[in-house]
């Protein structure tokens, strides 16, 4: 099946599926003598598995990665990378009900019309499961971004009608310990509280809700990005939009943008030995190019399509059906997607930083 695959310098493949034995990564044309901090890539895993808090599914994974080959005494050998996680806690009976239904908003029916054939346990291969994967080797792409002393970091800013307002990006170190600090991963702590309130409040209804996950990369070199059809935040957009249950991608002044004049748009360049702009509308990139100004965009997310609710629904013959609401499933996916909108970025960035190094001598 192809669509499996992302990047071209620094490129992955995932496999697995949510019910199977077990998912995993392999990572193509990670440079030789990086070193591989295995504990780092269990700490990034470990904010995005699942049974973290109330506001999470329940289900029990512990995401322990095993390495399995491109690794040598502490770093990459510049071989293929391949990454395992074992699945513990399957509960194949928990997806029984719906062998022949289709789920509301799910992608059910539509991989039954593409191949003639689905795994009902969990979605199978369209299960969010899969970006534990990413995870695993988005840390590895941060690894290193971090050699050139590139940073990303990502919040929840909204969840719901309820929205963080901005904090000093000036300070990251203490941006992340204040996400890391509450259960929603909000660099705000009222809005958190606020948040966690709500979803809490959502997941008693047996309901579901969306929000929004925004990302900043910072001290990202001039001149990452290709033309004309692999722009920078054309392959970020494409990254975050390939993430499961995300309906919105905008960077710099997103939608906003379109209301303003272009007086007040201009990002007006500044004197001094590196250019830098007085204002950041443009989100860190120019004609697909980034421009040493801090990259900024924000991710919309759907509310999970599963709910603890009975829905009207089809079977597999067209006929009227009901689904009844069951399993482990988030009631926001915002708190565990940050870390996946960071990994996704990171391999992004990766990407085209080892293809900025071979475009000029």
């Amino acid at each position: 099946m192809a669509g499996n695959s992302f990047g071209k310098l620094f490129k992955i493949t995932t496999f697995g599926e949510s019910h199977g034995v077990a998912i995993g990564v392999i990572i193509d044309g990670c440079p030789a003598g990086l070193s591989i901090d295995i504990d780092f890539i269990q700490s990034e895993l470990d904010k995005r598995k699942p049974g973290q808090s109330k506001i999470t599914t329940q289900r029990k994974e512990s995401d322990i990665v095993q390495i399995l080959s491109g690794t040598f005494e502490g770093k990459s050998t510049g071989t293929p990378i391949s990454l395992l996680i074992p699945n513990e806690d399957q509960r194949s009976k928990d997806y029984g009900h719906n062998i022949d239904v289709y789920r509301p908003s799910h992608a059910d029916y539509t991989y039954d019309a593409k191949y003639g054939i689905r795994d009902h346990r969990g979605g199978g291969r369209s299960s969010a499961r899969e970006t534990a994967a990413r995870v695993a080797a988005g840390a590895i792409a941060k690894l290193l971004l971090k050699e050139y002393g590139i940073e990303i970091f990502a919040h929840v800013t909204a969840v719901g009608q309820i929205n963080a307002p901005n904090f000093n990006s000036n300070n990251l170190v203490e941006a992340l310990v204040i996400r890391e600090e509450n259960i929603v991963r909000c660099a705000d702590p009222a809005t958190a509280n606020q948040m966690i309130d709500f979803i809490d409040s959502v997941r008693k209804d047996g309901d579901t809700v969306g929000g929004k996950v925004g990302c900043i990369i910072k001290n990202c070199p001039v001149g990452l990005g290709e033309p004309v059809f692999d722009k920078l935040h054309a392959d970020l957009g494409k990254a975050m939009l390939s993430i499961n249950a995300v309906h919105g991608f905008e960077y710099g002044s997103g939608f906003a943008g379109s209301e303003m004049r272009g007086s007040k748009h201009n990002d007006i360049f500044l004197t001094g030995e590196k250019p830098k702009t007085l204002t950041n509308y443009s989100g860190g990139v120019q004609g697909g190019i980034s421009n040493g100004m801090d990259i900024t965009f924000i991710t919309a997310f759907k509310p999970v399509a599963t709910i603890m609710h009975n829905q009207q629904t089809i079977n597999a013959a067209g006929e009227a059906a009901e689904i009844k609401g069951k399993g482990r499933h988030d009631p926001c996916v915002v708190p565990r997607a940050v870390i996946i909108v960071e990994a996704m970025a990171a391999l992004v960035l990766a990407d085209h930083l080892l293809r900025q190094r071979s475009n000029r001598l």
